[in-house]
């Protein structure tokens, strides 16, 4: 049994591809299937180490980008994209799989191509509220489709789609001890915890409102502020001068990168999430935290918008635009929602109930019977 798995290269492809996969081998495993291979496909492994954990081989295919404003990359990705379909049309071949999982984004369609051309079951996941171009096309001859938003089944076919929720990774699909999470970060138990969470490469819109909102901030909050690995160090810099003579500047924790215990850690830790709006909206619902979202504007298809209205529609969040970001919106909506105990409780339930758990095993469980099925 061989099975490929393909995405682009990103936190919110790579790491539900890692929780799909962690399933299957979990499957592997308790039913002793021999001589099984998984594969990740993609123009950046992303994660070297979660690959090799989760007994993933690592294929190198390179691709172009179509980009939805004028650029003259998009000339010459044209080429790149071409290259990139010969090379993946090769590789799969000579890998052969039994069914392709396609997490979606440009870095996934070469392999998607290759699976079309050479007859492969197809199945795909959405983890938006309308699809992306590359799930959009691959929608129209996948076996399976899975969706996490309810709303994005209707882009399509009926008969092959189904609602299962977000794949979330197995070590954070539950918060750490609300204690042992406080200790980890050498946080006082008696002061709420903000967790501003900009995405895997950082967010400088949320960065800058978060430094300028500081001073404020640390007088009655700790706060774990994800700043992405390239905007690290200027943003505590910053920080360093903007809390220079302020008695509480140790409630400030700035990290570039959260692995997945420091992820656990931080959202046991937390009273309140400021996030983008992507697929992280999933883990903190499975969380239960209230939360105050802030979708990116120039998102494809306005998916960002979406997905955080969406999600607000459930009770479960509040939503700030980012033509309306300020220090003193930002400021006064986390003291609303932390300063009113029904206001969060509220909240919290919500996002619990809009979460649905058990996507990954089910995707997991309907990739090993098309392979099982396609081996014969």
């Amino acid at each position: 049994m061989k099975i490929v798995f393909t995405g682009g290269g990103t936190g919110g492809h790579f790491y539900p591809i890692i929780a799909v996969a962690q399933k299957v081998n979990k499957i592997i495993d308790e039913e002793k299937i021999i001589g099984a291979k998984l594969y990740y496909v993609s123009n950046d492994p992303y994660d070297k180490q979660m690959l090799f954990e989760n007994g993933l081989l690592y294929e190198e295919v390179n691709t172009g980008k179509m980009r939805t404003y004028s650029s003259a990359r998009n000339f010459f990705d044209i080429f790149k994209t071409f290259f990139g379909i010969i090379n993946a049309i090769l590789k799969i071949y000579s890998i052969y799989p039994d069914v392709i999982f396609g997490k979606g984004g440009y870095a996934s369609f070469p392999a998607l191509f290759a699976a079309r051309v050479l007859g492969i079951p197809v199945v795909i996941h959405e983890s938006d509220s309308a699809p992306g171009r590359v799930n959009k096309w691959a929608g129209h001859f996948a076996k399976r489709i899975a969706v996490s938003f309810k709303q994005a089944a209707e882009y399509f076919p009926k008969k092959t789609v189904a609602w299962t929720g977000q794949p979330i990774c197995a070590e954070i699909e539950k918060p750490a001890e609300k204690n042992e999470a406080l200790n980890y970060f050498k946080f006082e138990s008696n002061i709420p915890v903000i967790f501003i969470l900009g995405g895997s490469q950082g967010a400088e819109l949320i960065n800058n409102i978060v430094i300028d909102a500081l001073p404020r901030l640390v007088k009655n909050y700790q706060v774990i502020h994800q700043t992405g690995v390239k905007n690290f160090k200027t943003v505590t810099e910053r920080a360093d001068v903007v809390l220079m003579d302020s008695p509480n500047k140790t409630r400030y924790f700035p990290i570039p990168y959260l692995n997945h215990l420091q992820m656990k850690m931080a959202a046991g830790a937390s009273a309140i999430i400021v996030s983008r709006a992507g697929s992280t909206l999933f883990e903190i619902a499975s969380w239960g935290i209230p939360s105050i979202l802030i979708p990116f504007t120039e998102s494809n298809a306005n998916h960002a918008r979406k997905n955080a209205f969406n999600y607000a529609r459930a009770g479960a969040c509040s939503v700030i635009e980012e033509m309306n970001m300020t220090t003193n919106i930002l400021s006064s909506e986390i003291e609303r929602i932390t300063g009113d105990k029904e206001i969060w409780e509220r909240m919290s339930k919500n996002a619990l109930s809009f979460n649905k758990p058990g996507a990954a095993a089910k995707i997991a469980r309907e990739l090993v019977d098309i392979a099982l099925s396609h081996e014969k």
